[in-house]
């Protein structure tokens, strides 16, 4: 009850403040106290109701406590293929795939583990949105995703509840700065649910994991066909109380738009 006070506020908040563009949002990097996501990708219009982005992203971390360059180790390399497909002009479905081989250290100092190890992660997952106006030129977007993933270490053996299947719930909204919309704002919030299967233990239980809070600034300059975006996100993790800790990502993608 005391996690739901929290992220209420900050939700309704996001809802009026904020804008939802076509960024790459960072994605969780686990422990850590501050956080650096880029990506580069490319956008690119099929025909007037389908498109597909690809992209390939690159995160680094801070230590969990005590350090604040979000610069400092290395923590995810990602490669993902999405397709999109526009039904109305109030609902859009996407699939994608996506490959992910993320870096794992000690929760406490030194962090470094002996022998450095890796956690590769295939994703499938599904997307439902239902965008709709806000006056003039605002746009409100809700999303649901459903995802299924499965780990391996580097050998692509079997880790401990290694598929897991997460359900995730987005608002976000998109206000253009000008009249060209060159310029805008981004502003989302999203609450992440799943549950794991364990070889031996079976499937555990479907329970809140938890809330990302993004506000982005979207540059899609006439002259060029590129957009740019930086943006700050705050990673909520945790069920309750005391259980809650937070990391503070910076995040800038670039998408080449239709080069093809």
């Amino acid at each position: 009850m005391q996690n739901i006070k929290c992220i209420l506020p900050a939700i309704i908040t996001l809802l009026f403040i904020s804008t939802a563009s076509a960024q790459i949002s960072p994605p969780g990097l686990g422990t850590t106290s501050t956080a650096f996501w880029s990506a580069v990708g490319i956008r690119q219009k099929l025909d007037a109701k389908n498109s597909f982005v690809t992209y390939l992203g690159l995160g680094r971390i801070s230590d969990p406590e005590g350090d604040a360059n979000p610069f400092k180790k290395q923590s995810i390399l990602v490669f993902n293929q999405e397709f999109y497909h526009k039904m109305n002009t109030h609902w859009q479905y996407n699939y994608a795939l996506s490959y992910r081989r993320q870096n794992q250290y000690e929760s406490e100092a030194p962090y470094e583990l002996e022998t450095p190890a890796i956690q590769q992660e295939f994703r499938l997952y599904g997307r439902l949105a239902y965008a709709t106006p806000i006056g003039s030129s605002a746009k409100w977007t809700t999303t649901y995703r459903q995802e299924l993933r499965k780990f391996f270490t580097p050998d692509f053996d079997d880790v401990p509840g290694g598929f897991q299947l997460r359900s995730r719930f987005k608002t976000q909204v998109l206000f253009p700065l000008d009249t060209d919309k060159e310029n805008s704002l981004m502003g989302s919030a999203e609450a992440l649910f799943s549950i794991s299967n364990d070889a031996d233990a079976g499937w555990g239980d479907f329970a809140y994991k938890e809330s990302r809070f993004c506000l982005y600034y979207c540059y899609s300059p006439d002259a060029i066909p590129v957009t740019f975006d930086i943006g700050y996100m705050n990673d909520l993790m945790g069920g309750h109380g005391h259980h809650i800790k937070d990391a503070n990502y910076l995040a800038l993608d670039i998408i080449l738009e239709s080069p093809f």
